[in-house]
């Protein structure tokens, strides 16, 4: 299967974003613990944000379940 141009096209800004994301936070100091916190936070607020903070589709789209969410939430101080 051949892969699709237009999806390699938009990966590449992603992937560059990202790469200086990830060196401006390894040269900040940033540890691979926080670094992952801080994703997974942004990352759930965005989806939440899109289904207007309605858990049980958010928890969905991430494949998860609705009281796993939860709990993560709490784990990372966004109740």
């Amino acid at each position: 299967m051949r892969p699709n141009h237009e999806a390699a096209s938009e990966e590449k800004p992603l992937k560059r974003e990202m790469d200086g994301l990830i060196t401006q936070m390894h040269s900040a100091g940033t540890s691979y613990r926080e670094a992952v916190r801080q994703f997974k936070k942004r990352y759930i607020l965005e989806v939440l944000a899109h289904h207007k903070g309605n858990q049980c589709k958010a928890a969905d789209e991430l494949g998860m379940h609705r009281n796993t969410l939860s709990r993560t939430l709490a784990e990372l101080d966004l109740n």
